[in-house]
C-alpha cells in the first residue's frame, strides 16, 4: 500500500520541478535579451547603419514595455490561467525575437524590440506566480533560490555570450544572431511548457473585472517615471524631468482609485492590502533600491574596459562572468538557508557586495591597465556572491505570504520594483561617470566615482535590512515553511 502511494507522489514532485526548469528556461532567455544586447549595439550600428537614438531605443524600449505590462500581465494570469499567460507571453516573445533578428531597418528594430519587451514583461510574473503555486515551505524556498540564480547569471551572462555571438558570426550580421538564438530555446521550452505546467485551480480562476481605469493609470505613471530615466543620457536638457510630478500625480491618482475600486467591491488591478504584509512591503523597497545600486556595475565596468582599456566585446562581456559565477551559488545557498536564517541573510549578502565592489574600487586603482580585470576578479566573485545571498532569500521572504491566487500581480509589482530601480540607478550613476569623463577624461577615476555611488545606494539598502531585522526582534512574525499566509479580506469580488 505503502509504495503505490508513494510512485504517484513521487511522480508529481518530480513534475513539479520539470515545470520549475521550463519556467527558469524562460526567464533567463528573457531576462538575458535585457543585458545581451549591450555589446552588439555596434555592430547594430555598422549592420544597419543605426545612430544614437535608435541603439538608445533597442535598449531602453525593451525595458520601458517590460516594465509597464508586468503588473496587468501579472493580474492577468491570476484570473484567467498562469499557464495560458505564460504560454502567450512566451510564443509572442519567440516571435518578436525572431522579428528583431530579421528587422530590415533600426526603425522596424525598436518596434519589434518593443513588442519583445511586452512579451517578456507578460512571462515574468507568470514564473513567480507558478512558483507560488506548485510549492509550499521549504521547497519554495529553494525554488525561489533557483529563480534568484537565474536573476543573477542572466544579468551578469549577458554581455560574454552577446561577445561570443558577434565574434562567431562577425560585426556586421553578429547582432542579428542575438536574437535568433532564442527561437531554438523558445520553440523548446514552448513544447514542455505545454506538456509540463499545471493549470491554475479552478477553485482559483475566477472571472472578474478588468479594471481598465487602473491599468491606464498605473501604465502611465509607469511610462512618466521610467522614460527620463531610461533616457538619462539621450534626451539632453531638463525637460525631461518635468515628468517626474507627472508620475507622482499619476501613481497617487492610480492608488487613490484602485481603494475606491475595493472600498465599491470591486476587484482592483492591486489589492492594496498585499501592502500590509510587512514582509512584502519592505521586500519591493529593498527591491528598489538594491537593483539601483547592482545593475550599475556592468554598465560602467564594461564600458570602462572597452572605452578606456581598448578590451573587446568578448573581452569586456568575459570579465564579468566571475560576478555571475559568484551570483549562481550564493543564490542556491541562499535558497537553503533563508527559511531557517531569514532576513539575516539578506544582510550578510549586502554587506558582501559592497565590501566586493569596495575591493573592486581599490583593484583598478592597483592595476591601471590590461590587467585590471584579472585583478578585480576576486572581489566581483565576492560581490556576486553577494547578490546572489541577497535576491534570492529577498524574493522568497518577500512573496512568502502572499496569497496565492494573488501570487501572479504581487510578482509583478516586485519585478516592476526591479525595472524602476535599475532605471534610477543607471541614471545616477551614469550621470557621475559621464560627468567626470566630461570634465577630467580619466576612465579610472570615472570608475571608481561610479562604483562608489552604486555602493552608496546599496549601503541604503543594507540600513532598511537591518531596520527590519530589529523590528523583527521586537515584533516577530509566524516562522516560514508553513504555506502562505491567510489571505487578505475579501471584498466579495464578482464570480461567474
Amino acid at each position: 500500500m505503502t509504495t503505490v502511494q508513494t510512485r504517484p507522489a513521487a511522480a508529481g514532485d518530480r513534475r513539479r520541478w520539470q515545470a520549475l526548469a521550463v519556467c527558469l528556461v524562460a526567464g533567463f532567455m528573457t531576462l538575458l535579451d535585457s543585458s545581451i544586447v549591450n555589446v552588439a549595439l555596434p555592430s547594430m550600428e555598422r549592420g544597419l547603419g543605426a545612430d544614437a537614438a535608435d541603439v538608445s531605443w533597442v535598449v531602453s524600449g525593451y525595458a520601458l514595455t517590460f516594465g509597464l505590462v508586468l503588473v496587468p500581465a501579472g493580474r492577468l494570469g491570476d484570473v484567467r490561467g498562469r499557464r495560458a499567460a505564460f504560454l502567450l507571453g512566451l510564443a509572442l516573445f519567440t516571435v518578436t525575437s525572431v522579428a528583431c533578428g530579421l528587422a530590415p531597418s533600426s526603425g522596424w528594430l525598436v518596434v519589434f524590440r518593443l513588442l519583445q519587451g511586452a512579451a517578456s514583461g507578460i512571462v515574468a510574473p507568470q514564473t513567480t506566480g507558478l512558483i507560488q503555486q506548485m510549492f509550499q515551505g521549504a521547497d519554495r524556498a529553494r525554488a525561489f533560490g533557483m529563480l534568484g540564480s537565474v536573476v543573477g547569471i542572466s544579468t551578469a551572462v549577458g554581455p560574454p555570450a552577446g561577445g561570443l555571438l558577434i565574434q562567431a558570426f562577425g560585426v556586421h550580421d553578429g547582432w542579428r544572431w542575438v536574437f535568433y538564438v532564442n527561437l531554438p530555446i523558445g520553440v523548446a521550452a514552448f513544447c514542455a511548457a505545454l506538456r509540463l505546467l499545471p493549470r491554475t485551480p479552478v477553485a482559483e480562476k475566477r472571472r472578474e473585472g478588468a479594471d481598465l481605469t487602473g491599468v491606464l493609470l498605473l501604465g502611465a505613471g509607469v511610462l512618466a517615471l521610467m522614460l527620463p530615466l531610461v533616457q538619462e543620457q539621450q534626451w539632453t536638457g531638463r525637460t525631461k524631468w518635468a515628468l517626474m510630478p507627472v508620475a507622482a500625480l499619476l501613481l497617487a491618482a492610480f492608488w487613490r482609485w484602485e481603494r475606491r475600486q475595493g472600498k465599491r467591491g470591486n476587484d482592483p488591478l492591486i489589492d492594496l492590502e498585499l501592502f500590509s504584509l510587512r514582509s512584502f512591503t519592505l521586500g519591493v523597497l529593498l527591491n528598489v533600491v538594491y537593483f539601483g545600486g547592482f545593475t550599475t556595475v556592468f554598465f560602467v565596468y564594461t564600458l570602462y574596459l572597452q572605452n578606456g582599456l581598448g578590451y573587446g566585446a568578448l573581452a569586456a562581456g568575459l570579465a564579468s562572468l566571475p560576478f555571475a559565477i559568484g551570483s549562481a551559488a550564493g543564490a542556491a545557498l541562499g535558497g537553503r538557508l533563508v527559511v531557517r536564517h531569514g532576513r539575516k541573510l539578506v544582510v550578510v549578502g549586502l554587506v558582501g557586495v559592497a565590501v566586493g565592489l569596495l575591493a573592486v574600487i581599490g583593484a583598478v586603482q592597483l592595476v591601471q591597465g590590461p590587467g585590471a580585470a584579472w585583478v578585480a576578479a576576486l572581489p566581483l566573485l565576492l560581490a556576486g556572491v553577494g547578490s546572489g545571498v541577497t535576491i534570492s532569500p529577498n524574493t522568497t521572504l518577500t512573496l512568502t505570504r502572499v496569497p496565492v491566487r494573488r501570487a501572479g500581480a504581487a510578482g509583478g509589482i516586485l519585478v516592476t520594483a526591479q525595472r524602476i530601480g535599475s532605471a534610477a540607478g543607471i541614471a545616477a550613476v551614469g550621470a557621475v561617470y559621464f560627468a567626470h569623463l566630461a570634465n577630467h577624461g580619466t576612465f579610472t577615476r570615472a570608475l571608481q566615482l561610479g562604483l562608489l555611488t552604486a555602493v552608496g545606494i546599496i549601503l541604503v539598502a543594507l540600513v532598511l535590512a537591518i531596520a527590519d531585522l530589529r523590528e523583527r526582534h521586537a515584533h516577530p512574525e509566524p516562522p516560514m515553511g508553513d504555506g502562505p499566509a491567510p489571505e487578505p479580506a475579501e471584498r466579495t469580488p464578482s464570480r461567474a
